[in-house]
């Protein structure tokens, strides 16, 4: 049972789509910590968001949201009772919203694009006490670049800015701790990440700029706290979910033009903090066939969402099925995401103007993980 649940929750929270701060996709689960023995493991997957509203004008915006794929690697090493290791490459955040040019799109924000894309490396130690107590703890690498164009009339002064950001790398670190009662498949634990600071080099041009501005500029992801658990309630059945915490008041991009010093500030993107509550319930129906099925909900914060990041909270249902054959494990799972509605604003921090409402909009995700122990 504790074999076969613990890498379902992890699949299902890489098989969802995930727009938490608008550029979030994978909530980086230590989950492989916590297989048996030797373990390595291949991710990949899909997700079809659709985000589309009115503009101010009346006008649609057609769909703004692009699709994507994702893939992970995953490795961990047990060196004895106590001591392992593991290693893990991800793709936790990226966006792709473009949208599109009047007459077929909005006169309000038409030509408005963001893209960010990024590749993150886990180093990680776990060492486990014999009291069931194991701390964990690594370093995180993160890979990144992206563009962001701002254009149509609602970025008034600003319209056709034109930012591009190069690849660079940022380091953070992971630290936590779990107990674990083996004889019930029970395990609480909890994860920080800290903040990544990326020294990126940004060319600036168009808009009010008279000019092409060259220089290196920092960008933090966010900090994040998850808090996870799992437990067996009945023979073969397993109750797992999580809690997590992401400070998105603390990524800002800062450069030559953002943020523009009028009054507290025009930024370039601004997002609240969020809180995701993830519960699910799996099951064990054969030797080699178990299911599960999890919901998600991420409140929303109310207020101006950006147009750089046009939802605001969401609620899922994830289903997945695990095939169990000696040493390797097949984990399919497809979601379905309903994206909070988002009227958007843009301007000066606690002023900002009205230009668009993005509504009734989804997503649908799929993922495969293949898992092999030796």
């Amino acid at each position: 049972m504790k074999r076969t649940f613990i890498s379902t929750a992890a699949l299902l929270l890489t098989a969802a789509p995930v727009f938490a701060g608008g550029i979030e996709r994978a909530p980086q689960s230590l989950g492989i910590l916590f297989e048996p023995g030797n373990y390595a493991e291949l991710s990949f997957g899909g997700v079809n968001p659709t985000v589309r509203g009115t503009d101010v004008a009346g006008a649609a915006t057609r769909d703004v949201a692009q699709g994507y794929g994702f893939f992970g690697l995953a490795y961990k090493h047990q060196f004895n009772e106590n001591l392992s290791a593991a290693l893990i490459i991800e793709q936790p955040f990226g966006a792709d919203l473009r949208y599109p040019l009047a007459p077929d799109g909005s006169p309000v924000l038409g030509g408005t694009r963001v893209e960010v894309n990024s590749t993150t490396y886990t180093g990680l130690l776990r060492y486990r006490f014999e009291n069931n107590f194991s701390v964990h703890g690594g370093v995180r690498a993160s890979h990144a670049d992206g563009g962001v164009r701002l254009d149509g009339a609602g970025y008034a002064a600003t319209a056709g800015y034109d930012l591009e950001i190069d690849k660079e790398w940022g380091v953070g670190y992971v630290v936590g701790a779990a107990y674990e009662i083996p004889a019930i498949a029970a395990r609480v634990s909890l994860t920080y990440n800290s903040p990544i600071e990326h020294d990126f080099g940004m060319t600036e041009s168009g808009g009010p700029l008279p000019a092409t501005f060259r220089g290196d500029y920092t960008v933090k992801t966010p900090r994040s706290w998850v808090l996870e658990g799992q437990t067996g309630i009945a023979a073969d059945t397993l109750l797992f979910g999580s809690v997590r915490w992401v400070k998105w008041s603390e990524f800002k991009v800062d450069n030559f033009l953002f943020p523009i010093p009028i009054g507290a500030g025009v930024p370039l993107v601004e997002v609240q903090d969020t809180i995701t509550y993830t519960i699910g319930i799996g099951r064990k129906f054969t030797e080699n066939w178990a299911g599960s099925v999890s919901f998600l909900y991420e409140p929303s914060e109310d207020g101006f969402a950006s147009p750089l990041a046009p939802t605001d909270g969401r609620k899922a249902i994830t289903l997945a099925a695990i095939y169990t054959m000696d040493n390797l494990k097949v984990t399919t799972g497809i979601n379905y995401t309903k994206l909070g509605d988002a009227d958007l604003g843009v301007g000066e921090t606690g002023n900002k103007r009205y230009v668009a409402t993005m509504d009734d909009n989804d997503a649908i995700g799929f993922g495969v993980r293949v898992g092999y122990s030796f």
